[in-house]
């Protein structure tokens, strides 16, 4: 008996790991999604044709396709026990996620916002860190991203990397933030300095400078409520 196909040996077109890669999962059928948990098909046919086989059973109907059992599924040539729990497993994700509750983004729209979120993050650290805080155009939070560790400057801190990751992830607006351990609220010469090229860049890329806040272990300073931005 020959092996079974793995996802190398497969024609292009059936390759949906590429695909995915390529062009995001919502590209891709369902039966290529399947085929992907379970890596390979059959000497008869490809991981793809085998799921299009096995769904075209179950009406094409996921909700239908998580309702069987391994026993129904280990009746393909093709699938067995591990890759039968595999779908099921997928199926079960799948339907939790549908009874979740989207995740709720903190909202950010203040300097007490931002230092509520951040102090827990840095009321501990012994060394100075700066976070970028990336928004959409509502104030709710995308990502926070740490950019410097160890000290705070226009060398540790790199402008153009903050910019690459606000347009990577769509942000519209978006707050830098860091730390000073000796709890000295009075901003450095060179916070200042980097303030302005950030600030710069960010009219630059028509992306809204919201805030530099300054956080200490009890308290913060804001340059916007400072009127310096």
């Amino acid at each position: 008996m020959k092996d079974k196909l793995t996802i190398s040996q497969w024609a292009e077109e059936d390759r949906p790991r590429e695909k995915l890669e390529r062009l995001g999962p919502e590209a891709l059928s369902n039966a290529e999604l399947l085929a992907i948990l379970i890596g390979s098909g059959s000497t008869q046919e490809s991981a793809v044709d085998l799921m299009k086989r096995v769904l075209a059973d179950y009406h094409n109907n996921l909700n239908t396709l998580g309702k069987v059992t391994i026993q129904d599924l280990c009746r393909y040539n093709g699938i067995g026990e591990a890759k039968a729990i595999t779908i099921l497993a997928a199926c079960e994700l799948g339907k939790r996620r549908q009874r979740e509750k989207a995740e709720e983004r903190p909202d950010l729209s203040s300097a007490t916002a931002i230092y509520e979120y951040m102090h827990t993050h840095m009321q501990d650290l012994d060394v100075e860190e700066a976070w970028v805080l990336l928004m959409n155009q509502n104030f709710k939070l995308i990502r926070a991203e740490r950019i410097s560790h160890g000290g705070i400057s226009e060398t540790a801190v790199d402008v153009r990397v903050i910019m690459r990751e606000a347009v990577l992830n769509n942000a519209t607006i978006l707050a830098l933030c860091h730390n000073h351990p000796s709890n000295n609220l009075r901003p450095s010469a060179e916070d200042d300095r980097l303030t302005q090229r950030v600030k710069q860049a960010c009219t630059l890329m028509r992306i809204h400078f919201l805030d530099h806040v300054i956080i200490t272990d009890g308290a913060y300073y804001s340059y916007h409520e400072q009127g310096r931005l």
